[in-house]
């Protein structure tokens, strides 16, 4: 990444599972480039697949300014002025309340239907989406089995996406990139089409891929390798380690800069 375009970058936006954690855990350097990007003064979202539940305590308990939440449902973020947490949904309370006996049901026949496949330990604090574990919690799946889940997902007109350990599957066709770009606007007044080459989103896996192709500076983090063939636009920087370790060196990369 030369140096002109880490100059220019004014935020970092990125995945968590394996691109800000590793193996599941948030490392002390992991939250620590978190910290120092933000008090560089970079607007640092995490944009991920994690449940609403995860998201309320992430908005209020780490150094970021806001976080996209169940690959695009939510959006949260705290506000320190009012002392009041914001949460944005794309579909109502009533909707998503009227949907969750569906999903429901479509989960329990993946799991007769894919041996070894399992609700995602998080599924509980979800409000709009359901997440089959094919490797978190649960022995890793085969890749035919991956590819099944997907299917039936599809087949209840659901969108699936695969992240690095879940099988993500809701009704509408939102995605991580269009609440992005409405939490810009609506949260920070910016219109993200005309600024988007000031910002770098950070990920590792096909459910990113809407940001892939969004960002000229996207970056990968290494461990993205297994899933390169299944990324149609693929990041145009890739760091050197893996996971965590990874996001702390695209950190140190854009703060040597500030």
């Amino acid at each position: 990444m030369p140096e002109h375009t880490r100059r220019a970058i004014r935020g970092v936006l990125a995945d968590i599972d394996d691109t800000i954690t590793t193996h599941g855990q948030l490392t002390a350097g992991a939250y620590a480039a978190l910290a120092r990007l933000r008090a560089a003064g970079k607007r640092v979202v995490p944009i991920t697949g994690r449940p609403a539940g995860w998201c309320d305590h992430i908005a209020r308990m780490w150094p970021v300014d806001a976080v996209v939440g169940e690959n695009g449902a939510c959006y949260m973020r705290y506000d320190h002025v009012q002392r009041k947490l914001v949460k944005r949904f794309v579909v109502d309370a009533a909707a998503r309340a009227a949907q969750r006996a569906r999903i429901a049901a479509i989960g329990a026949a993946i799991l007769a239907a894919v041996p070894g496949a399992a609700l995602a330990s998080d599924q509980h604090y979800r409000e709009s989406d359901l997440a089959i574990d094919y490797c978190e919690d649960v022995p890793p799946l085969p890749r035919a089995d991956v590819d099944r889940i997907v299917a039936m997902m599809q087949a209840q007109g659901m969108t699936a996406k695969v992240s690095s350990i879940h099988v993500n599957g809701w009704f509408g066709r939102y995605d991580k990139l269009g609440m992005t770009k409405t939490l810009f606007a609506e949260a920070f007044g910016v219109d993200l089409d005309a600024e988007r080459a000031h910002y770098v989103f950070a990920g590792d896996s096909p459910n990113d891929a809407p940001m892939f192709a969004y960002f000229p500076n996207a970056v990968g983090v290494a461990n993205i390798a297994p899933f390169l063939d299944r990324i149609a636009t693929l990041p145009a920087y890739v760091t050197t380690k893996e996971a965590g370790a990874g996001f702390v060196e695209l950190a140190e990369l854009l703060l040597v800069t500030t």
